[in-house]
């Protein structure tokens, strides 16, 4: 074969210019560790032997020659427009074209290379000179057309040889690419463009160094390397050595003005795009090499860097040059078109070089400015489709309609966990995720919501529902003080919501119509007569919150005066009330009248503009009061008539100060009188105020909340600073004032311990009554407010205190007692320790209720939040570093399984403490003998508490009960007694628990001796009597919390059942309730009794000096039992003792009934037990309830004696109480809307009341208007909804499955239902709704629709909520998915399995006939937003249950989640398409959720995962063929998901997925068929394919 020979023209000898070139290609820094090369290779490449010959063969072929001579081409201007582009001025010279020789034929190119390559052995080192050589060229070339076609023929040719390593030469390419386009002063590349027809003439490229990919273009910045829009001479070139920028001489291209930046920017944006385009084509064709995952990512980012900056041009025009001159040109088009011929190869599912959610989480369909271009837009829509598409398995079934409500304390995680500071800030209720998980902030939402938006409305659900429950002040600062004007720069964007004041003002507006309808001004607003300012509402609603003296005053010197009084005074109106003697109607009748007066007297200069009508009305009050106030004579607020009672309120506002004397006056007008005691110094004396009946509730109501707040702190100054104790009378009046304004008065009572960092024992008579009115009577508001965890730590500081220190016992049993109180009223995780560190502070008694707490908590209201998983078990540790105690297994066996797993393993101590016992029964018998009997010596007792060991110490109650047993006479009840007051409060507690268990021991080994039961328990219930009652030497609540603690042994539980039943015990009981009024102390009307302080705690608590002074209050003993008795509930029941538990709580009910927490009681152990209780019992549970005040159905009582099941009625009325009571409003009932007002009024009506059907409509009930004090627990007219429809539902003598069967048959049949019982008046779609996508075409979906409810009658339910019943529908499935929510893991385990039952007998599930079409079809709508298909009466069996499924999971707590996979579990085998969609339509909006719990993620990932395994696996069998494209949507939210989990939130730029979430999907793949496989190449752990594996930190340290 013959051998071609040389070309000639080609030299072989290096030219002496080439040793000039410096072009070092570095891939971008991110890279740098997956590609071997770098900048100490690039420079040897630069002076590799081969560069010249090869720089000079490629010049050759581009027709280049590099002979020239240097002067010329100094001459001939490096014009970027060479040989192709001519640009005249002024100043411009002729420009020719050089003669040159042909270049060589292009087939003759590969021959010339491979001589070359003979030359050099290292061809590995060759390849690399090629590759820099060709960069530097087509950096040069670009602009050139047919040398950039030679340059693209090169590169193929070379590719075909296998001489090009794209994953090198391609990263090299685009970052010179992008340091060429960067600007002079952020990189070295300054003339390569600049210079690219010089160097087409010279063959020497100009220098460039690689930057990182990621520069954008910044066109106005002179010293880029392409021509600036800035004119030369302009104040951006006008640099001090302009010859370093550039070769070319200034006097050749001087330009000024608009037309020479045009034309320097039609220059630059010609040679950038002639850039791209040759680069896209040469990515073009690497593409069809297969490429590393790196590789293919980076060309990917570069395309869409460039795509999002493709107008970056236009920077530096000015608005008028940019809109009119500036158009996209062919150039620009032509490389835009090859940059999307590149990104649509690289995301081709067929290859998967690049997964298509790279685009839709790129933004680019986002870009402000699209180019009028329809190829660009082509993929613009593809990606919003497929972005729309995937969205849908993040959103739960009607979103928008979700809203929260303040019926259950859905909290910030770190709110249950970091303390009082960020207490009880609520989940924010305008922000929620969007379509893509991420957060729309208030901040951000807003000010862009549009008035009467579906978003709109959901803020004024929002707003309505606040106004209505009234959350903590807490929570309105987070969506009120947010706002921008309210944060410093230095805060990001806050979580909270953010509410415009339009809505604000709206809602304001809403409220206050509202709560006029429900006075005598109702009749004003009927028929849409807008007479509300013919009323005083409004100035009565500004004398609440403006005092009209402050506004003068600081109006003092302001010009505005007297117009600001002018628009105080148009608000007056005076229309009269109805009737006229009304308080209400008398305070609304002479408000103004008396503001005008006020305003009289403060200011002389706005007298003119006073009605002299009003001020005449005014003096009446005047006159009044002078009457009322005469002299000596004291008002007597008992026996005030209702005129007497209004005129008083008007007072308040107008005269808070006089007004303020004259109840304090009141408070102490029966005198003081001296406390007789034996405890006080011969001359010293303590006075008391005598007791007067409290202030009235129905008084305080109507005060003004400025004469409020001067009682509040009047009376603290007299209840905590006073010499004189103050009368019981005082107290329950400042606590009422409280209960009255839980919010405008709440105030820490531990902080008027404590003023200025005292110590708050420092003055015991203070901090006792703080203690007893904080445990006596506003534990609730505590509670109500959220501060009940920072109490538990202000408490648990004093108690840490004195538990060490002898002999305060008063004040520490009572700090205990309060703290035992706050932990039970807590429902929700809180923190032992305030910094979280170290053992718990807590008493032995208080540790193990905290236990008993956490497991009624995590089994009845669930773990919340992963972070409170992770804090579960710090809070064990600490608790159990300091508690010895084993629960029985009895008592673990109603535990929930993570607290029963974490406590089982506890080794029992009690038979080593028997052991120690026994060992030092000797010692402390003969101690015991010389100090307890009869005749002992009284100066042993000193000795004993001075000397004795700690370790004997403990023993001195076990060594008495040996002494006196079956005698307990014979013991010295003095010396004893003394002892036992010396000991600390500490030692005390030891001596009960270690007491309790000798005498257990005793009892049993007794027992054995042959003894009868009967009589031992009577000799041990005399000697519990001789402590307890006959001497009264140890507190009765500890010693019942450490009998039942051994509720192992089967004698602990009748010794306290024996105790129960005393006499002495019953008889305290019924004392108390005759000396405390009733429960509800603040409807008391009477005059309180003091109980003597003897009587009241017994001796070992009222005898040291320093307390025994004080009398109490509301304290005790019997009190102090108040919540033992219900864990003495609980462990019967946990033992099984049904019977004794029936017994004490009918001993007991009416003294529950003073349990401030017994609604909460009643409604968890129901929870606790549920399932284990028998019926009788659950009867028996209510009757602690006082059922008259309980909103219970009417039908209850008739159901709960009924072994039958309630019919669907029943339950369909109870979610309508839901409906009308608890979930936010759509539609506010001040306006006249789709519903007239009649029903509207009757959306409030109390649900277990009839209706009232008269021709005025039905009347209108004061629903959630109850103030908060009838109202205590649990806190809110919402919350007593929602927990008694959950107390009714676990009463029922049914399954957990009949009723859940129940409730899902109302919601498949819902609409249709309802559509007859409106009986065809309905009318059309309110606003709220959004419009329906199906036009209202029904007749393809007819087989869809569901028949009505066999059981569920027509019982005009439209009628009775207000609302259409479209509305209605969708209302009542939230209703039942959230009542579902708050019943226990047993109604959730039956909810799934019905859920996976309707399901799968849905027609196009189960008929097999039907086509693939139609399924799809059904699937897709069914599945569409259920508010869609009640509009046009479509709703489909399917479509309801995932509504109500999803409604159900998003007021779940994240433990209880976990329960969902078991629906999977029941709709597998999954066998359709279809039956997979149903599957990621139910838990994919779970798994944002489930972000940060990552082992529940992977479950709930798996589950899913093997569900696409059913219907894509290797071997599986569907019941119609299927391919992966099918389901390209479900693939897309896979990536996304996975990212959100790895980001732990939104998805970011830099978001990856976890290493261990890839290797779990890498692992279920194996199993799916290769086409899906395929389309999941990047979730995997493999770096050879993945490219999130690949540029996954983990994995590349690892592989390298």
């Amino acid at each position: 074969m013959m051998q071609r020979g040389p070309t000639p023209g080609l030299s072989s000898q290096p030219l002496p210019e080439m040793e000039q070139l410096n072009n070092t290609q570095q891939p971008p820094p991110q890279q740098q560790q997956h590609r071997p090369s770098s900048s100490a290779s690039s420079r040897a490449h630069h002076f590799h032997p081969a560069r010249p010959a090869i720089l000079e063969l490629f010049n050759l072929y581009l027709g280049r020659r590099s002979q020239q001579k240097s002067d010329e081409s100094v001459r001939e201007p490096p014009s970027v427009i060479h040989d192709h582009y001519h640009y005249q001025n002024k100043t411009q010279k002729r420009v020719t074209a050089i003669n040159r020789e042909l270049p060589p034929p292009n087939e003759q190119f590969l021959f010339d290379f491979e001589q070359i390559q003979s030359q050099f052995p290292d061809q590995e080192q060759l390849r690399a000179v090629t590759e820099s050589v060709l960069i530097s060229l087509v950096i040069q070339c670009c602009n050139h057309a047919p040398r950039a076609e030679f340059l693209l023929f090169a590169l193929r040719s070379l590719c075909n040889i296998g001489y090009i390593n794209w994953d090198a030469f391609l990263p090299s390419l685009l970052s010179s690419v992008s340091s060429a386009e960067t600007p002079v002063g952020q990189g070295s590349q300054a003339m390569a463009l600049v210079a690219c027809a010089t160097s087409s003439q010279s063959g020497v490229p100009p220098p460039s160094n690689a930057i990182p990919n990621n520069a954008n273009f910044q066109a106005s910045n002179p010293a880029s390397p392409l021509p600036s829009i800035h004119g030369i001479g302009s104040p951006a070139q006008s640099g001090a050595e302009p010859s370093t920028l550039s070769p070319m001489k200034s006097n050749d291209v001087i330009c000024t003005g608009q037309q020479s930046a045009r034309a320097n920017i039609s220059v630059r944006e010609n040679v950038i795009s002639s850039l791209r385009q040759l680069s896209c084509k040469i990515i073009l064709i690497s593409l069809e090499s297969n490429l590393m995952p790196v590789t293919r990512f980076d060309i990917f980012n570069h395309m869409l860097n460039w795509l999002v900056n493709w107008d970056q041009r236009q920077q530096g025009l000015d608005e008028f040059d940019s809109a009119q001159f500036w158009k996209p040109d062919k150039a620009l088009i032509e490389w835009l078109h090859d940059c999307l011929d590149v990104i649509w190869l690289l995301v081709d599912d067929n290859k998967c070089r690049v997964p298509f959610y790279e685009l839709i989480r790129s933004g680019l369909q986002f870009i402000e400015n699209i180019p009028d271009d329809e190829a660009l837009f082509t993929l613009i829509l593809e990606i919003h489709r497929r972005r729309d598409m995937m969205a849908t398995h993040m959103q739960m079934l009607d979103q928008h309609l979700h809203c929260p409500t303040f019926g259950t304390p859905r909290l910030l995680p770190q709110a249950t966990t970091t303390g009082e500071t960020v207490t009880n800030m609520r989940y924010s209720p305008i922000t929620y995720p969007s379509v893509l998980g991420e957060p729309l902030h208030g901040e951000e939402l807003a000010a862009s919501i549009q008035r009467g938006s579906l978003d709109w409305e959901r803020a004024m659900r929002c707003l309505r529902h606040a106004f209505r429950n009234t959350p903590s002040p807490d929570w309105w600062r987070r969506v009120l003080l947010v706002a921008p004007c309210h944060r410093t720069q230095a805060q990001g964007p806050t979580p909270g919501a953010v509410f415009t004041s339009e809505m604000i003002s709206e809602a304001t507006i809403d409220r206050i119509v509202e709560l006029l309808k429900l006075t005598n001004a109702v009749c004003r607003l009927q028929d849409g007569d807008q007479h509300i300012l013919r009323t005083n509402h409004v100035t009565w609603l500004l004398a609440q919150i403006i005092r009209v003296e402050l506004v003068m005053n600081a109006l003092n010197t302001d010009s505005r005066k007297v117009e600001t009084t002018r628009k105080i005074l148009s608000f007056h109106k005076e229309d009269r009330s109805a009737d006229p003697n009304n308080p209400q109607s008398i305070l609304l009748d002479f408000i103004s009248s008396c503001q005008n007066l006020r305003i009289w007297s403060l200011n002389t200069s706005t007298r003119e503009y006073l009605n002299n009508e009003q001020l005449q009305k005014g003096k009446q009050i005047d006159e009044w009061w002078r009457q009322v106030s005469k002299g000596e004579r004291i008002m007597d607020y008992m026996n005030m008539d209702e005129r007497s009672i209004g005129m008083f309120w008007v007072v308040s506002y107008t005269m808070a100060q006089p007004a303020c004397e004259t109840v304090m006056h009141w408070l102490t007008s029966a005198g003081v009188t001296e406390i007789p005691g034996t405890n006080l110094q011969p001359n010293e004396r303590l006075m008391v105020m005598q007791e007067v009946s409290p202030l009235p509730v129905s008084l305080l109501s109507g005060f003004s909340i400025n004469l409020c707040l001067k009682l509040a702190y009047q009376m603290e100054e007299s209840l905590f600073s006073g010499q004189v104790v103050p009368s019981i009378a005082m107290v329950e009046t400042y606590v009422r004032v409280l209960l009255i304004s839980p919010h405008a008065l709440f105030r820490s009572l531990m902080t008027l311990l404590s003023p200025k960092n005292q110590n708050p024992l420092s003055k015991p008579a203070a901090s006792l009554l703080v203690f007893e009115i904080l445990n006596y009577r506003l534990l609730s508001l505590y509670r109500y407010q959220g501060k009940n965890k920072g109490l538990i730590h202000d408490v648990t500081k004093i108690i840490a205190t004195l538990k060490g220190k002898r002999g305060d016992h008063r004040i520490f049993r009572l700090a205990e007692n309060l703290c035992m109180n706050l932990i039970l009223s807590m429902r929700e995780f809180f923190s032992v320790k305030r910094d979280g560190k170290g053992p718990t502070e807590f008493t032995e008694t208080i540790n193990r209720i905290t236990i008993t707490t956490l497991a009624i908590i995590i089994k009845t209201h669930g773990i919340a939040e992963v972070e409170h998983l992770l804090y579960l078990q710090t809070i064990l540790e600490q608790i159990l570093a300091t508690s010895q105690h084993a629960w029985s297994e009895k008592t673990l066996r109603h535990f929930p399984p993570i607290l029963r797993e974490a406590l089982a393993g506890r080794i029992d101590n009690r038979g080593l403490a028997t052991q120690a016992w026994q060992q030092a029964e000797t010692t402390v018998l003969n101690q015991c003998t010389q100090l307890l009997s009869s005749s002992a010596d009284p100066t042993y007792v000193m000795t004993y508490i001075n000397h004795s060991f700690p370790q004997h110490r403990q023993y001195l109650c076990s060594g008495a009960w040996i002494l006196m047993y079956g005698h307990p006479e014979s013991i010295n009840s003095i010396h004893l007694g003394r002892v036992l007051r010396e000991f600390s409060p500490e030692e005390v507690t030891a001596n009960i628990y270690t007491m309790v268990d000798v005498l257990l021991h005793h009892f049993n080994l007794e027992l054995q001796c042959g003894r009868s039961l009967q009589e031992l328990m009577m000799k041990a219930c005399a000697n519990l009597a001789f402590f307890i009652w006959t001497h009264e030497l140890l507190p009765l609540d500890i010693l019942l919390l450490a009998l039942i603690d051994r509720d192992d042994d089967p004698h602990a539980l009748r010794i306290v059942i024996s105790i129960l039943d005393s006499k002495e015990l019953q008889q305290r009981v019924k004392l108390y309730l005759m000396n405390r009024g009733p429960a509800e102390h603040w409807l008391y009307s009477g005059v309180f009794k003091r109980t003597e302080l003897q009587k009241a705690l017994g001796n070992h608590l009222s005898w040291k000096e320093s307390v025994s002074r004080y009398p109490t209050f509301f304290d005790d003993i019997a009190a102090r039992l108040l919540p033992v008795i219900p864990l003495i509930i609980y462990r019967f029941i946990e033992n099984d003792a049904f019977d004794a538990a029936d017994r004490v709580l009918h001993v007991y009910a009416s003294f529950l009934h003073y349990y401030p927490l017994n609604f909460t009681f009643v409604r968890d152990i129901l929870a606790y037990f549920y399932g284990h209780l028998p019926s009788k019992l659950i009867i028996r549970i209510l009757t602690v309830l006082d059922v008259k005040k309980i909103p219970f159905s009417e039908a209850f009582p008739q159901h709960i004696n009924s072994s039958n099941a309630p019919p669907l009625d029943y339950f369909a009325t109870l979610l309508l109480g839901l409906v009308n009571h608890v979930i936010p409003p759509l539609n506010n009932s001040s306006k006249n809307g789709q519903v007239g007002e009649a029903s509207n009024a009757s959306v409030r009506a109390p649900h277990n009341k009839a209706q009232a059907t008269s021709q005025g409509g039905p009347s209108v009930a004061p629903e959630g208007q109850k103030p908060f004090y009838q109202l205590q627990d649990p806190g809110t007219y919402t919350q007593l909804i929602l927990e008694t429809a959950v107390i009714e539902i676990l009463s029922l003598p049914i399954t957990a499955s009949q009723i859940v069967s129940s409730l899902v048959q109302i919601v498949v049949h819902i609409q249709p239902t309802l559509v007859q019982s409106s009986n065809g008046t309905s009318v059309g779609q309110s606003s709220v709704l959004p419009t329906s996508p199906s036009g209202g075409s029904t007749d393809s979906l007819g087989a869809t629709r569901t028949p009505t409810a066999a059981g569920l009658s027509n019982s005009n339910f439209v009628w009775r909520s207000g609302y259409t019943c479209q509305q209605l529908s969708c209302l009542l499935i939230q209703a039942c998915g959230l009542l579902l929510a708050q019943l226990p893991p047993e109604f959730h385990i039956q909810l799934y399995i019905e859920a996976a039952r309707v399901i799968k007998e849905s027609w196009w599930l189960s008929d097999g006939k039907r086509s693939v079409s139609e399924l799809e079809s059904a699937v897709c709508y069914a599945l569409l937003d259920p508010t869609w298909a009640a509009q046009d009466n479509t709703s489909t069996a399917i479509g309801n249950v995932v509504a109500l499924l999803h409604a159900f999971f998003s007021n779940l707590p994240l433990e209880w989640l976990e329960g969902t996979h078991l629906i999977i579990k029941h709709l597998r085998p999954v066998t359709s398409i279809a039956g997979l969609r149903i599957a990621f339509r139910i838990i994919g909006p779970l798994l944002p959720r489930l972000a940060n719990a990552h082992t529940l993620f992977n479950k709930t990932l798996s589950v899913l995962l093997s569900v696409m395994a059913d219907v894509f696996g290797r071997n599986s069998q569907p019941s119609a063929p299927v391919q992966a494209s099918e389901i390209a949507d479900i693939i897309d939210f896979l990536h996304h998901i996975v990212h959100y989990e790895g980001q732990g939130g939104p998805v970011q730029a830099s978001s990856k997925p976890r290493a261990e979430v890839l290797a779990l999907i890498g692992r279920a793949a194996e199993s799916f068929s290769p086409d899906v496989q395929h389309l999941m190449t990047h979730l995997k752990a493999d770096v050879n394919c993945s490219i999130y594996a690949a540029t996954h930190p983990k994995f590349v340290q690892n592989g390298s």
